[in-house]
C-alpha cells in the first residue's frame, strides 16, 4: 500500500534516528494490520520513522525507530533480545547514494512495497524521494520485516531488518526481555560495541 502522508517533510537527519523496544503505540500517519499464520502484525508509519507491533501467542513485541527526544539508544548496527518466548534480532545500515542513484533506488523500493500485500509506504508532499517504507513476511519459524527511511537532502537511506522467532530455550520466569547483545553506531558509522548494559 502506498499513501501520501499528510504532513510536511521536516529536515530530519539519518543520524537522529533512535531505536527502542517496548514503547506504547505512538500516533501514526498510516497503519497496516496483518495476520501472518497466527501472528498479528501492525505496521505503523510515524512520518520519517516507524513502529511495528507484533503479537504471537502470549508474546508482544513493539519496535520503534524514530527521532525520539531524550532517547539514550542511538540506532545500533545490530541488537538481539529475548522477549518472552521469542528471539528478536535487529540490524541497520546507512546507504549513501548520489542524487541520480538515490532517485532510482527510491522508485525501485516504492514500486516493490506499493504492490506487495504486506507492504506499507508513505511519501511526503513536495519531496517525491522522501519516504518511509515497510515490508513484512512470515517465514519458517517466525516473522520478519524490512524498513527503509529516505533522506534525499543527505543522499542517505537507512535500511533496517528485523526477525522475531520462537525461542527454543526455556522462557525466563519473569517473562521479560533479556539483552543478548547490542552493536552500536549504524547512523554514525562508529565502531562495533558489544555489551550487556541494561535499559
Amino acid at each position: 500500500m502506498l499513501t501520501t502522508l499528510q504532513t510536511a517533510y521536516t529536515d530530519t537527519r539519518a543520524a537522529d534516528l533512535a531505536w527502542a523496544l517496548g514503547r506504547e503505540p505512538l500516533p501514526a500517519l498510516a497503519v497496516l494490520d496483518l495476520e501472518l499464520s497466527g501472528a498479528t502484525l501492525q505496521l505503523r508509519l510515524l512520518g520519517a520513522s516507524h513502529q511495528v507491533l507484533l503479537e504471537e501467542g502470549d508474546t508482544r513485541c513493539s519496535e520503534t525507530v524514530a527521532c525520539m527526544p531524550g532517547s539514550s539508544t542511538p540506532l545500533p548496527l545490530g541488537a538481539a533480545e529475548r522477549i518472552g518466548g521469542m528471539e528478536y534480532e535487529f540490524a541497520a545500515r546507512v546507504e549513501t547514494l548520489s542524487q541520480g542513484a538515490f532517485a532510482g533506488r527510491a522508485q525501485e523500493l516504492l514500486a516493490l512495497v506499493a504492490d506487495h500485500p504486506h507492504g506499507l509506504a508513505g511519501t511526503f508532499p513536495g519531496s517525491p524521494h522522501a519516504f518511509t517504507a515497510m515490508l513484512a513476511q512470515r517465514y519458517d519459524g517466525g516473522v520478519r520485516w524490512r524498513t527503509w527511511h529516505a533522506y534525499p537532502q543527505e543522499g542517505q537511506l537507512v535500511v533496517t531488518r528485523t526477525s522475531v522467532r520462537r525461542d527454543p530455550r526455556a522462557r525466563r520466569p519473569d517473562g521479560g526481555a533479556a539483552r543478548l547483545r547490542r552493536e552500536g553506531g549504524a547512523a554514525s558509522g562508529g565502531p562495533l560495541v558489544r555489551g550487556a548494559a541494561g535499559g
